[in-house]
């Protein structure tokens, strides 16, 4: 699928466009990989990190910004296939500077959708969020919009543009930057007996970089236009993953922040109308009039049952400590 295509990873010097860069040369043979971003420091140190593990001759380094239209038109000259994991993500940091956030997470998507249509891209995938679910932050209220437009983007399609969109949507991904699991491994590395926690009750999904990897590769595989994928992963207890980490540990129970959920939610009840099970995942179809549901529905699926709501608190598959703990040692 991805032998001779040339991708483009804007914000790929982020956690997910390492792992991508790994796994694409250990299963395909692409002609380019391109990474795009804004600080050109990252860059640097990231093609040193892989200049001995992967062909590097094959990866391009771009220093732009998805705020900046003219330079996508630029850079996407040629290009294949998109994935855009470019965003402010930080909770706070969105919240302290909205207007930014809504430049990088909204505009900059636009800016991904007119440039992919119009230098006929194949298809792009855009990462989504949890957080994007029933938003209660402007980080997740920026990426509900990004998803809405990549969803919508779908409609332009016709005539001269080719352009296939679609959302791939996972929270936070085990050991990746911001996750507690390398906070909490700093302060047990340094001799600490006591873990931070917001909220004993609070429960997550457990995905790693390479799971969301895969899903994204099957959205490029397969989709048609205007489909959000989840996968289907367990869950865990955070006070479980304190246990695993450090057993006996003590706990500072400190209080829920700002803009944070007791559970991640990936398909709420108003999306079980268009929500499909597959066998290790789920897709929401698009909700619109000129989405033809007998052309583009893919195969093997099930409709989940009127109501059904896929969040890490009302799983049924979970992860104990002692999964957990095995768990931990690929991360």
């Amino acid at each position: 699928m991805l032998n001779g295509k040339t991708i483009l990873i804007t914000g790929g010097t982020g956690s997910f466009g390492k792992e991508f860069l790994e796994i694409i040369f250990k299963k395909y043979l692409p002609k380019k990989v391109i990474i795009y971003s804004r600080d050109e420091y990252k860059q640097s140190v990231m093609k040193r990190e892989y200049a001995d593990k992967l062909d590097i001759s094959r990866v391009r380094f771009l220093v732009g910004d998805v705020r900046d239209k003219d330079r996508l038109y630029r850079a996407f000259a040629g290009v294949d296939y998109v994935i855009h994991a470019a965003a402010m993500k930080q909770v706070p940091t969105c919240e302290y500077n909205p207007m930014e956030a809504i430049k990088t997470n909204i505009h900059g998507a636009q800016n991904v959708i007119d440039a992919a249509l119009d230098c006929g891209v194949e298809k792009v995938v855009a990462l989504s969020t949890d957080k994007a679910v029933n938003p209660i932050n402007l980080y997740g209220g920026t990426k509900l919009v990004s998803d809405k437009l990549f969803i919508a983007a779908n409609a332009y399609r016709g005539g001269n543009y080719k352009t296939v969109f679609s959302v791939v949507r996972y929270g936070n991904v085990a050991g990746s930057r911001g996750s507690v699991i390398p906070i909490w491994r700093k302060i047990i590395e340094n001799g600490g007996d006591t873990l931070g926690v917001t909220d004993m009750r609070m429960t997550r999904f457990w995905i790693t970089l390479e799971q969301g990897v895969e899903l994204v590769f099957k959205a490029l595989r397969e989709s048609k236009g205007g489909e959000t994928y989840i996968s289907k992963i367990p869950s865990f207890r955070i006070g479980d993953l304190a246990e695993a980490m450090l057993p006996g540990c003590k706990i500072d129970e400190f209080g829920i922040r700002e803009g944070e959920k007791l559970h991640e939610v990936m398909v709420t009840r108003d999306d079980s109308y268009m929500t499909y099970e597959y066998d290790k995942h789920y897709i929401i179809y698009p909700h619109f009039e000129w989405w033809d549901y007998k052309e583009n529905l893919l195969p093997n699926g099930k409709k989940v049952e009127e109501g059904f709501e896929y969040n890490s608190g009302n799983n049924t598959d979970w992860l104990g400590v002692d999964e957990l703990r095995e768990a931990l040692k690929g991360i």
